[in-house]
């Protein structure tokens, strides 16, 4: 009768750590794959911004410098999406505030914001950001799941030991980028 009991708590105590195990391997794989799909949608849009670039260049063309500021933000923002939230963040920042200036620029030429090609151009931009906004509230809610599930006892006990020794990182754009993103552009001739 004893061996049973111990063969019991043992099958038990294997079935608990295999359902702890297999909850967090799901959460994990969920959240790599959400952020995978941010990745996915930041690509888009930077593919959509040279050809944003090109249209608004045939109509304000001494507008270089910020032509440049968006080409260097668009790059920052594809190369950041591989190094991790933190980031992330931190290049779309500076990717905001640069199409915010774009776009003033856009405001000053009545002629390209009746552009049919820019109009299409800003519709599938804005089209993209939306779906960028959809993929990080997706992935932060993954990573909360993960978070949570691993801080939870009993699994908080096991979690280390099943290899998962951290938690993973949100995406978010810190305070001193959010102030920046709401401040007007100035545009100057």
């Amino acid at each position: 009768m004893v061996l049973w009991i111990i063969i019991a708590v043992v099958v038990l105590l294997v079935v608990v750590l295999a359902a702890m195990y297999n909850g967090l391997v799901r959460l994990n794989v969920r959240a790599d794959e959400a952020w995978s799909d941010i990745t996915v949608q930041l690509k888009r849009r930077a593919d959509l911004i040279p050809n944003l670039i090109s249209t608004v260049q045939g109509y304000a063309k001494h507008e270089s410098s910020v032509f440049e500021q968006v080409t260097a933000a668009r790059a920052a923002t594809v190369s950041a999406a591989g190094q991790g939230p933190a980031q992330a963040a931190k290049a779309e920042g500076d990717f905001q505030a640069a199409m915010k200036s774009l776009f003033a620029v856009a405001e000053n030429y009545p002629d390209l914001k009746a552009s049919q090609n820019f109009l299409d151009l800003q519709a599938q931009l804005t089209d993209t950001e939306d779906k960028i906004q959809a993929s990080r509230r997706f992935y932060n809610g993954v990573v909360r799941d993960f978070n949570t599930k691993r801080k939870v006892f009993p699994t908080s006990i096991f979690a280390s030991m099943l290899g998962f020794k951290q938690n993973k990182e949100f995406y978010e754009v810190d305070e001193s980028q959010q102030a920046a993103l709401q401040q007007a552009p100035e545009v100057k001739f």
